[in-house]
């Protein structure tokens, strides 16, 4: 069984508790019954509680939880909240004794990694400061390995956040040896582990002819740019067509989500290879999916790369530069490179400043085209496929983009 669950607590013996989706509902209605039934303070006169006895607690958000008395020391309970996970050591004026809700079983359920064995046979601290700080709170996917044989016992599980295995990160970590790894992503948890030289795939494009809605991502020239297929979703998301869902456009987000959480355990990039799939860091400070494009000869440690899915470059120096997790490159990328077709340069341009790298084109007729495809609803259509994409281009108005260039005698119809 597989499904999706919210990490509530991780115990010091390194139990993972986990509360599955499908009740959260069921769970909110218990608590909402909970507060109007239990309201004020706990149980102010003396009272002889027992371990294992059932009670409410008065939490530190002032809200009640179902509990349950683990260990009785003088006048301070050790109490496990039973929908939650967590221990906590509480004061008798905190707690209520209770029958109310005792058939109704806990929402949360305690698991282990399947076939996953901790150094030295138990979690260390550092490896539950690891598992707390990855997973609490945070939403995953279950997939239920094995049943335990007493069943308050814990369920074996491998859990997935954003794509990657637990069981192998930990193991990447050296927290852990995990048993079960005959898969390719646990065998090669980053592309660089694994001995095929590995790439991005393109998405599937639309039929030639069709109309369909696309944003520009980056503009090499205006005649050259990258375009997203699926403006109406996120950058980094891709178009729900014939190989990709939007389940699949989500799972990218939240692949990439994850991997800046944890990306500074990713191991540095030291073989510079050409159109090498990587992690980089932009200015903003977030990591996103790249490429190695080529080394700068003019600053030290620093490479030119490519963010597939927007197409942009930067040069970044090599320490800004992780491999990249292997499930990471089943996702196409969302940037797509084509060619506007209709229009050239104008022969007799009198505009000095050029493009550098693209000379028969002026930065003024750059720029016009930026503010014609900027923020703008365009939609597309493909004209060839090969030997290169071509598409033209329209704007919010229906009619062609480069017409605005023409206008401006900075470019001229090309039949």
């Amino acid at each position: 069984k597989t499904f999706q669950a919210v990490v509530s607590c991780i115990g010091d013996d390194g139990t993972i508790y986990i509360i599955p989706k499908s009740v959260e509902i069921e769970l909110s209605k218990l608590m909402s019954e909970i507060q109007n039934t239990f309201r004020g303070l706990g149980l102010l006169i003396p009272y002889c509680w027992k371990k294992g006895e059932a009670c409410v607690v008065r939490g530190s958000d002032t809200m009640w939880y179902r509990g349950k008395v683990v260990e009785v020391s003088g006048s301070t309970l050790q109490v496990q909240y039973i929908d939650r996970g967590y221990l906590e050591s509480i004061s008798q004026c905190h707690l209520y004794p209770t029958t109310f809700y005792t058939d109704i079983p806990p929402f949360c359920i305690p698991c282990q990694l399947y076939k996953t064995i901790p150094m030295g046979n138990r979690w260390q601290q550092d490896a539950v400061d690891c598992l707390q700080e990855l997973l609490k709170n945070e939403e995953v996917e279950i997939h239920v390995e094995e049943l335990p044989d007493d069943p308050w016992d814990k369920l074996s599980i491998s859990l997935y956040f954003g794509g990657m295995s637990l069981s192998s990160f930990m193991a990447h970590q050296k927290y852990c040896v995990a048993e079960d790894n005959q898969d390719i992503q646990k065998l090669g948890l980053f592309a660089g582990d694994i001995h095929v030289s590995p790439s991005y795939t393109l998405p599937p494009l639309p039929v030639p002819g069709d109309t369909f809605p696309v944003s520009v991502t980056h503009l090499v020239s205006p005649k050259e740019v990258y375009v997203c297929l699926d403006p109406s979703k996120n950058l980094r998301k891709h178009s729900a067509t014939e190989n990709g869902t939007s389940s699949d456009s989500d799972s990218l987000d939240e692949a990439l989500k994850w991997c800046n959480k944890i990306v500074k355990s990713f191991p540095l990039v030291t073989n510079f290879k050409k159109e090498l799939p990587c992690l980089a860091e932009y200015v903003d400070g977030l990591w996103y999916r790249a490429k190695l494009v080529s080394l700068t000869q003019f600053i030290p440690d620093h490479i030119l790369v490519q963010f597939v899915d927007y197409g942009t470059y930067l040069v970044v120096p090599t320490s800004r530069l992780r491999h990249i997790p292997y499930h990471l490159l089943k996702y196409p990328v969302q940037a797509v490179r084509v060619l506007l077709a209709g229009f050239r340069p104008v022969s007799d341009d009198q505009n000095i400043e050029r493009i550098p790298y693209s000379p028969e084109w002026s930065m003024k007729a750059l720029w016009a085209m930026v503010d014609c495809v900027e923020g703008k609803h365009l939609s597309a259509s493909i004209l060839t496929i090969s030997p290169e994409v071509t598409v033209s281009l329209c704007g919010d108005d229906k009619n062609l983009v480069h017409l605005k260039l023409i206008e401006m005698g900075l470019a001229e119809l090309d039949e």
